[in-house]
């Protein structure tokens, strides 16, 4: 069985879990700034990045692998959007140079940073969601544009990638403005706009990014037709084939607040993280959106650009975590 169907089968051996919300009984709200709780969605602490860690276990159950040709009733994938196969030995691989990635991409360029442990924290916490709830594509959205969220994708999916066990594909699903190939520092041709046109596989157009060995589906050519093209029947079809390859499936959707894509987009999928900046996003603002989906769909929140100090970096030269010698 994949990581995913491990989790579920370890799900059934504990007591069932009733609160999906977040907010039962004992849980505290986030509170902001003049000491105003945080409404709605925003008093989750779930998936709050720099929030206590949960521990992953999964005991005593095996992980192998599954036919990935067939869906959960055993037959066989329809096959409307070029052709299905499983077999990934053919995609090609690109190793990222550090150097040349976005700075913000800091899994990439500065893995054993404090900042990157806010992100492995996150993605402990969406691990142990899973054990959960069945949690296998993940949108993550922003109300508006320059809040994070592309970078957030980029983050969570590398490090999803490196846990051991799990596959991971990121698909850039913000086609006004495609940028994840951007902030690695490739210039890669075709992408979802042409799986979704008809005229390429989804298996043809993704791309393996090593050392994490992360799987991307470009955005490809930019477009303005997103709505309608998310609304059809290609993506859904093209998610559902995902869904059969890769444990994981995150992806990185358009500003909430401007247009109408990331709505369809969540209620496409399992759930969703919201990023939210600090000094920028407007509560009414996020209220307004939620409004468009399905508040069980909304996963947690996280806050971007806090001026709240992180622990000392310090904390990494102590002789127990460091390699070099005296």
């Amino acid at each position: 069985m994949n990581y995913l169907k491990a989790l579920q089968k370890a799900k059934s051996e504990r007591e069932p879990v009733t609160d999906r919300s977040g907010a039962g009984e004992g849980s505290k709200g986030i509170v902001g700034e003049n000491g105003n709780s945080l409404p709605g969605v925003l008093a989750m602490q779930d998936l709050g990045i720099g929030g206590p860690m949960s521990s992953l276990r999964v005991n005593g159950v095996e992980t192998v692998d599954v036919p990935l040709s067939r869906n959960g009733s055993g037959l066989p994938l329809p096959d409307s959007i070029g052709t299905y196969h499983a077999d990934l030995s053919d995609v090609p691989e690109i190793t990222i140079d550090p150097l040349s990635a976005d700075p913000h991409a800091v899994s990439v360029t500065d893995p054993q940073s404090i900042y990157c442990e806010e992100y492995r924290s996150l993605r402990t916490h969406l691990l142990r969601k899973s054990q959960l709830d069945a949690l296998q594509t993940i949108v993550i959205a922003s109300v508006g544009i320059g809040e994070g969220k592309s970078i957030t994708a980029l983050n969570l999916s590398w490090l999803l990638a490196q846990t051991e066990g799990v596959s991971a594909l990121l698909i850039d699903c913000d086609l006004r403005r495609p940028s994840l190939s951007g902030y690695l520092g490739l210039n890669l041709k075709g992408g979802l706009s042409d799986v979704l046109d008809g005229e390429r596989g989804l298996t043809e157009s993704i791309v393996k990014l090593n050392p994490a060995g992360l799987y991307l589906l470009p955005g490809g050519k930019a477009r303005t037709d997103v709505a309608e093209l998310i609304s059809g029947s290609r993506f859904p079809q093209m998610l559902e084939k995902a869904r059969n390859i890769f444990d994981y499936v995150v992806i990185d959707a358009p500003p909430l607040g401007v247009f109408a894509d990331a709505a369809v987009l969540i209620n496409q999928a399992d759930g969703a993280i919201m990023v939210v900046a600090a000094n920028q996003t407007n509560y009414k603002d996020i209220d307004r959106v939620l409004e468009s989906i399905s508040k069980e769909r909304v996963l947690g929140v996280v806050l971007n650009k806090s001026d709240e100090m992180l622990i000392d970096g310090g904390y990494y030269d102590y002789p127990h975590y460091s390699s070099r010698t005296s």
